[in-house]
């Protein structure tokens, strides 16, 4: 006999946070203002995480859950809506088991022992398209592809058998310029291993460069930043002890006496040729660009003075206080010797889920997009911001309403820098729905040029992408920048 299915009472799962458990297809949204700019087709691909079953826990945090993909298909002046479990191992093992089996977050001592040696990942945090490949990933496996029109889950992928690492990260990065894909894996061994693997592949698929090498800890490295000769990637103090993970505790501990390590790697090279830079004990979560200046390269992340998921405790159990993020640029000077890291504060306002026209990914840039002006009603806006002045201007959904990540798609292949759309699911909490608002990317305040209805909740989507409808029949971006 199979236990009746019952969540925990905490505040995780409740109000917005109750578990949705269930695929939709909407065909053609309500288009409740304005109208769909003409020439915008395609698909807008979100990832997020949801709960299949309870884990039988009552320390469960967001990041966890099984995955689930949302599709906004744009064509023809209308707005399809589908949503789609990823049939992950994980996943499947519990359909069948009809009940949650997989313990702790990334905790593989703490399963059902019927389950041992399943893979944990949930392909829970961003969709990714290369080479007419889409992808749902999470960092601690390798991607699951899926079917660009179906949402169909078509199996784990290696890249070819070219991925010789254990996972790959949650966050690659696609030159939609060159149509190569970079990409990384942390603990590339396994769990607790110190070991880094890079990759860079083409427009084919085919492997371009490969550089493994060592990290000073073995830390959580979500996501990381690329320039045209180097990519960035930063260590934060959040680390894994295995003999802590065996007696069933949390996956990263918060050491706040340790270093932040920044490695600089060649985008082409090799590791001997990886410059390195230290700082004081800090976090982030994401990354919003990166770029090189002469014998500097610039990275432009929000910056935790602190841990930013403070419930991963110190290694004494303490949760440590929670610290807003800041967007802040790092800079480093190849040409100097101490290997210090400088620091500029970019803004004033708190802010999160950084994103940018994705054709000046590690360029130059001057067009910004995240999540500000959250409010403790579960409110929070889109804030457009120029990193080199600060200037920051701000659109709010309402009181109580909260906004996702939003997804850049440009007016053109070839449109200047920011000229294009923002894509922007909105939570419409106080109604239990969701919208979809297409904001004009270079007039963020003026508000929605169009704003679509979903009768239903999308709850939690975290990452996404942006693929024309020219790069869905090609399987290549060929864009431009001016």
């Amino acid at each position: 006999m199979v236990e009746p299915v019952r969540f925990p009472e905490i505040e995780l799962y409740q109000g917005w946070g109750d578990p949705m458990r269930t695929e939709c297809e909407i065909r053609g949204l309500e288009l409740v203002q304005g109208e769909i700019p003409a020439g915008l087709e395609g698909a807008l691909y979100k990832v997020g995480a949801d709960r299949q079953y309870p884990s039988g826990r009552s320390d469960d945090i967001f990041i966890d859950g099984e995955g689930m993909i949302h599709l906004f298909r744009f064509k023809d002046n209308q707005v399809d809506y589908t949503s789609r479990w990823v049939h992950t191992e994980r996943y499947k093992r519990q359909k069948a088991a009809r009940r949650g089996l997989f313990g702790r977050y990334r905790n593989r001592y703490t399963v059902d022992p019927g389950v041992a040696g399943v893979h944990l990942g949930t392909a829970n945090t961003t969709a990714l398209f290369h080479a007419g490949h889409l992808y749902a990933l999470k960092e601690d496996d390798l991607p699951y592809r899926m079917d660009p029109q179906t949402l169909a889950t078509i199996g784990r992928d290696d890249i070819g058998g070219a991925v010789d690492a254990v996972s790959l990260t949650a966050h690659p990065k696609v030159d939609p310029v060159t149509d190569e894909l970079l990409t990384f894996s942390y603990q590339a061994r396994g769990d607790a291993t110190r070991d880094i693997a890079f990759y860079v592949f083409g427009p084919d698929r085919k492997l371009v460069n490969k550089v493994w090498f060592q990290m000073p800890y073995a830390a959580c490295v979500h996501d990381f930043a690329i320039t045209d000769e180097w990519v960035v990637i930063p260590f934060f103090p959040l680390i894994t002890d295995l003999d802590v993970v065996k007696a069933g505790g949390p996956y990263y501990q918060w050491h706040p006496d340790k270093q932040i390590h920044v490695a600089l790697v060649p985008r082409y090279g090799v590791a001997q040729d990886i410059r390195w830079f230290k700082g004081p004990a800090a976090s982030a979560g994401h990354m919003m660009n990166a770029f090189r200046d002469g014998s500097k390269v610039h990275l432009d992340l929000c910056f935790y003075h602190g841990n930013c998921f403070p419930f991963f405790p110190t290694p004494a159990g303490e949760c440590t206080a929670a610290v807003p993020p800041f967007l802040t640029r790092m800079s480093f000077d190849l040409e100097s010797t101490d290997g210090q890291i400088g620091m500029r504060r970019i803004m004033g306002d708190p802010c999160e889920m950084p994103r940018t026209d994705d054709r000046y990914q590690g360029r130059p840039y001057r067009h910004g997009y995240v999540i500000c002006n959250r409010g403790p009603d579960g409110s929070s806006g889109i804030g457009h911001v120029d990193p080199e002045t600060g200037a920051l201007a701000v659109w709010m959904p309402g009181p109580a309403n909260g906004v996702q990540e939003a997804q850049f798609a440009p007016r053109a292949p070839d449109s200047p820098e920011g000229d294009g759309w923002l894509l922007v699911p909105v939570s419409r909490i106080p109604h239990n729905r969701s919208d979809l608002v297409i904001l004009d990317a270079r007039n963020v305040a003026a508000g929605p040029v169009a704003t679509l209805s979903l009768p239903v909740r999308v709850r939690s989507t975290f990452h996404g992408t942006w693929v024309p409808e020219a790069t869905l029949r090609s399987g290549r971006f060929n864009y431009t920048r001016t």
